[in-house]
């Protein structure tokens, strides 16, 4: 594994720890519907979080959270859209994103909630 996909996968799993910490349930990490992919999904209180984790060494070009564009959030809208429906689920959905800024062995985690809104057509 590169180093880029080593430091997303330990900030995936900082993030899942984190989560867990504050209460959320974990139902899935890493779910796949076509290309689109959830980092993770959970339930907080009545809501359906769909959770994008970003997590980078530096922030010299921006914070992590910064590099979750309108694409990737269509995306994460249209893979959420589908595991509630294979799923049947009547909780209204969230979507989260979690920043992680790897400093040495120390991690700092931010969970912005309510971080983008589906827009309707």
């Amino acid at each position: 594994m590169n180093d880029k996909k080593q430091t997303g996968a330990e900030g995936e799993a900082k993030a899942v720890e984190h989560l867990r910490h504050l209460g959320y349930a974990i139902l899935e990490t890493n779910w796949r519907f076509g290309q689109e992919e959830i980092d993770i999904i959970a339930q907080d209180k009545d809501f359906l979080v769909i959770a994008e984790v970003k997590t980078r060494s530096t922030n010299y070009f921006g914070e992590p959270e910064a590099f979750v564009n309108k694409k990737k959030q269509a995306h994460l809208i249209k893979a959420a859209n589908a595991y509630i429906e294979k799923n049947n689920l009547n909780l209204e959905a969230r979507f989260d994103i979690v920043s992680v800024l790897k400093k040495g062995e120390t991690y700092n985690v931010n969970v912005i909630q309510n971080a983008f809104y589906p827009l309707v057509k």
